[in-house]
């Protein structure tokens, strides 16, 4: 949500700002429901300073004896004309902030601008692509042949866009979790929380997927229950409507959780393997901010998530988005990409975000310093990592000839093993 006042006081300048992520605002619309509301709450105060008036002077006449009752006519009915004006302002005022709430978030200034992600800028690339003396396999061909993914059973227990994951496919899944959970608590500082998997519409509307997105959610019928599609949702909520003590800050929590996402308009995207799924399993790493530290914490966020592919010893670039290739709440997002050469290419793996007050305005998180005024807190949050999609490097980065697939050192007091068997088994 943006700020009520500032949008209203430059209009132009948001704009044209939002018009380089492709977002058209309607001017005249905006405009005239602004001057419509404006023009009911200047009649109501043109009408109560005369009421003030007129009920004094009705007072000092009837002291006097003088009959005032056509007076106290009048004065009734400019009651309920202004009683009338404040229902309509208050209406006015929902429909402005309701057109408001479809507004994306504008971008910071160092985002650049660019119409989709060929416009997106690398801003650095660690580890250098292995070069195999034999042709690398896709994951969707090499786990089904180790028996360690299976997509048809998923496929006949739900439907398509989900795994099975066997043996010690389920076990790498389960140490993947477990490792970036420990790196980050014991080596980043962040403090871990198991939060609920389903959020209701108010913590939804609070980060941003409602009312715009709810295409891209799962509900529960009969209920104000969804499927949290990220870890996000409800540990950014986990502080909603409670004001944060600004010497705390950052507060840097990290989430393990399942994110079910119907992916509505990705069909015939990804449609092999496990890079796009209706359910995945994820580490998130959301952080409360004061508004001057929020783009260090970003950079530094970044660098966490980084992090675990460097351990894992897993190629990657990052880039920034540009305009146009931005979510809806984010006013700047890094996105890091690991490189899968069964796929000979590098494929998003976390996305990492700086809100802004964006968020913290719609979901009512502020901060605040001794006796200073409160303000809006900022949030981000970004992956740390997707597992699945680090089952996916893994797997395509370290197979060898003979169809096993070594396990990354990092990784080895979590799965027991060195070496992933043809077979599923690990030894």
């Amino acid at each position: 949500m943006h700020d009520l006042s500032f949008f209203r006081n430059h209009l132009d300048a948001v704009a044209a700002r939002l018009a380089t992520r492709g977002f058209a605002l309607n001017l005249e619309e905006y405009r005239a429901l602004d001057a419509e509301r404006r023009a009911a709450l200047a009649e109501t105060e043109g009408l109560k300073a005369r009421r003030n008036a007129e009920s004094a002077e009705i007072g000092k006449l009837r002291k006097q004896g003088v009959d005032t009752s056509e007076r106290q006519q009048q004065v009734r009915e400019a009651g309920e004309r202004i009683t009338a004006l404040d229902q309509k302002a208050a209406e006015l005022e929902e429909r402005f902030r309701a057109l408001l709430a479809s507004v994306p978030n504008v971008p910071h200034e160092s985002v650049p601008a660019g119409r989709s992600e060929e416009d997106n800028a690398e801003i650095r690339r660690w580890g250098d692509p292995r070069r195999f003396d034999f042709e690398p396999k896709a994951h969707w061909d090499l786990g089904p042949e180790m028996k360690i993914l299976d997509l048809e059973r998923a496929a006949k227990v739900t439907g398509a866009r989900f795994a099975v994951y066997w043996g010690a496919g389920a076990r790498l899944e389960r140490a993947l979790i477990n490792f970036m959970l420990d790196v980050h608590t014991r080596e980043h500082g962040y403090t871990e929380v198991l939060p609920p998997f389903l959020v209701n519409s108010a913590s939804l509307y609070g980060t941003g997927q409602l009312p715009k997105f709810s295409q891209d959610l799962f509900k529960l019928e009969s209920t104000d229950f969804w499927l949290a599609p990220t870890a996000e949702v409800p540990v950014t909520n986990l502080y909603r409507d409670e004001t944060l003590d600004a010497e705390r800050l950052p507060i840097k929590l990290c989430a393990y959780t399942p994110c079910f996402r119907s992916e509505a308009g990705s069909y015939g995207r990804d449609v092999r393997g496990i890079i796009r799924q209706h359910q995945f399993q994820k580490v998130e790493l959301v952080k409360f901010t004061r508004p001057e530290q929020s783009y260090d914490e970003l950079d530094k966020l970044t660098a966490d998530a980084e992090d675990i592919l460097r351990r894992l010893g897993l190629p990657y670039r990052t880039v920034v988005l540009c305009t146009g290739d931005m979510g809806f709440s984010s006013a700047k997002t890094y996105d890091i990409e690991v490189w899968l050469p069964g796929q000979n290419d590098y494929r998003e793996i976390s996305s990492c975000s700086n809100f802004e007050a964006f968020q913290a305005r719609r979901a009512g998180i502020r901060t605040k310093s001794g006796k200073g005024k409160a303000e809006f807190a900022h949030t981000l949050n970004g992956s740390g990592l997707a597992v699945g999609r680090t089952w996916v490097a893994v797997v395509e980065n370290y197979q060898q000839f003979d169809g096993s697939v070594l396990v990354p050192e990092a990784l080895r007091p979590y799965l027991g093993a060195e070496r992933i068997t043809p077979q599923g088994e690990y030894r």
